[in-house]
């Protein structure tokens, strides 16, 4: 039998062409549609702002932007059908199977389901990103005993976000720092989510089951439960109150030292495209560190730095977004399961970016495989 070229998980392989997103090699930066998302994150003032951008290749002018606001501060409630489909779900699933299943109720409600037209895509795009915040507070309030809040149509998105999740519109310092880790999680290319949306997309099925087999593959801890599995790790150690720097950085470098000699795969480390460390950390690292002095929590810090340390110089492999962004998210409240549904959220524009982009010059994905099983033989 002739060797074939297996490029295993199909790496180094081009598959397609995208205006979307790219890795810039030189500066080790990745850009939505040429803007560097550290700038995004910076000096644009709102992630409604970068959705547009990734939709439709320019950042908005006021119009377009007044024009989207509109709609999606309109159409964020949730309909009682589909809190009725969320109640009839376990509280011990998977948060990500509530957003895989709210997805695809919404795709089966939608009349423009089968339309699969620039614009009618654009409209169920536009209607996820201001759905989907609603389901996923209201499955980590039901999960808590809480009652469902109603959307606020006077708050930009990540205000009402924070708002339905935990009854409080946001200080400035922590809706900033949930803005950009938004903007940071909305797109990456050809990642494993995006390229099963794209997949499905190429059959020319509809939008919402592409994003419904995306958020299937999200839900995997080597892509997006990663930022829940770093939370984890930080709960296995554990933060003492009153600890020094140098006493926590030690318990993390022997729980890593036993990690690695264990073979224990550890999450929110290395990634497949950067060769220098991931580009989005610095910018998410410096949000970590806000969150940390505005809350109080130094004592998060000694485990933080030790972690990367020790994994730094064990094997050279330095954080990726996750790392950051999972405690982060922990630090603001919310529960460690809904950590990958806030990511569904932000990654939700990339998603039906790519969708819109695939059908735009589309071409069935079907790879060939090189057959190892026994030879031809009669039954």
């Amino acid at each position: 039998m002739t060797e074939a070229d297996i490029k295993k998980g199909l790496a180094g392989v081009v598959a397609d062409y995208t205006a979307i997103s790219k890795v810039n090699a030189e500066t080790n930066s990745l850009l939505y549609r040429g803007y560097p998302v550290q700038d995004l994150s910076a000096k644009v003032g709102t992630f409604e702002e970068v959705a547009l951008l990734l939709w439709d290749g320019e950042l908005p002018d006021s119009q377009r932007l007044s024009e989207f606001e509109r709609f999606e501060r309109s159409h964020r409630a949730l309909d009682e059908k589909l809190k009725a489909v969320i109640d009839a779900l376990p509280t011990d699933c998977h948060p990500m199977d509530v957003c895989r299943t709210a997805v695809s109720f919404l795709g089966a409600a939608d009349p423009l389901s089968e339309d699969s037209s620039e614009s009618a895509n654009m409209e169920k795009a536009w209607s996820l990103f201001a759905t989907m915040p609603a389901v996923v507070c209201y499955d980590q309030r039901r999960r808590r005993g809480e009652e469902i809040i109603a959307p606020r149509e006077d708050l930009d998105y990540c205000d009402n976000f924070l708002y339905m999740a935990f009854g409080e519109v946001p200080s400035p310092e922590v809706k900033e720092a949930f803005k950009v880790s938004m903007v940071l999680y909305a797109e990456h290319s050809f990642n494993a989510s995006t390229f099963t949306a794209r997949v499905i997309t190429s059959s020319l099925s509809d939008l919402h089951s592409a994003i419904t087999g995306a958020i299937g593959a999200l839900k995997g801890p080597l892509h997006g439960g990663a930022n829940e599995a770093v939370q984890h790790t930080f709960d296995e150690i554990g933060v003492i109150e009153g600890e020094s720097e140098a006493d926590a950085k030690a318990r993390a470098k022997a729980w890593m030292d036993d990690a690695l000699a264990a073979k224990k795969k550890v999450m929110g480390f290395g990634h497949r495209v950067y060769k220098n460390g991931d580009s989005r950390v610095p910018t998410m690292q410096d949000a970590f560190f806000d969150m940390v002095r505005y809350f109080d929590r130094e004592d998060m810090i000694g485990l933080y730095k030790g972690l990367a340390e020790s994994m730094d110089e064990a094997k050279g492999i330095k954080p990726n977004l996750d790392y950051p962004a999972g405690p982060t998210y922990h630090l603001m409240g919310f529960d460690t399961p809904t950590f990958t549904p806030i990511f569904v959220c932000s990654r939700l524009t990339g998603w039906t970016a790519h969708v819109m982009e695939q059908l735009a010059n589309n071409s069935l994905i079907r790879p060939l495989s090189a057959y190892n099983g026994v030879d031809e033989r009669s039954v």
